[in-house]
């Protein structure tokens, strides 16, 4: 698979969103082995922009284990310097799967209770409404109605 190319600008931006990053993946002495190989191409797909780290002290070795890792993973080869690899790849579109049957979730809601002395702070209450819940003006929590159906649309459905 040929790897990705890039324009030196993309590479820089590539190059300072890896700075801050920690290595996923080590290369120990049994050097380019097919673990290691699906360890960066499982990070690539989790992450997209990745830190290997080698820890052999032969730079040519490092050097064809960088242009190994980028031609067979199709990464963009994003930066060498010292014993750490940067390898970059799109990350794969995830499908968001729908559940038509799901119901709205809790959601925290802060109420403000003022006091009937107007010079302290209001009292603030944290309230969870569920799904089924509505928040009246007074800050009760009543379960919410049905809205209603239309005749014609009660007659459709039977």
């Amino acid at each position: 698979m040929p790897q990705i190319t890039l324009t030196p600008a993309q590479r820089k931006v590539h190059r300072a969103d890896a700075h801050h990053l920690v290595p996923v993946v080590m290369v120990g002495n049994d050097g380019l082995s097919a673990a290691v190989k699906r360890e960066t191409d499982a990070a690539l797909n989790a992450h997209g922009l990745i830190k290997v780290r080698v820890f052999s002290d032969d730079r040519a070795a490092r050097e064809a284990m960088y242009a190994a890792l980028a031609d067979e993973l199709n990464a963009a080869p994003i930066q060498h310097i010292g014993k750490m690899l940067v390898l970059w790849r799109p990350m794969p579109e995830r499908e968001k799967v729908v559940d038509e049957d799901r119901m709205p979730g809790p959601k925290d809601v802060k109420v403000l209770k003022f006091s009937k002395r107007g010079g302290q702070r209001p009292e603030v209450k944290v309230l969870r409404v569920l799904g089924n819940q509505r928040l009246t003006t007074g800050g009760q929590i009543k379960r919410a109605k049905k809205k209603p159906v239309s005749v014609k649309k009660r007659n459709q459905s039977s």
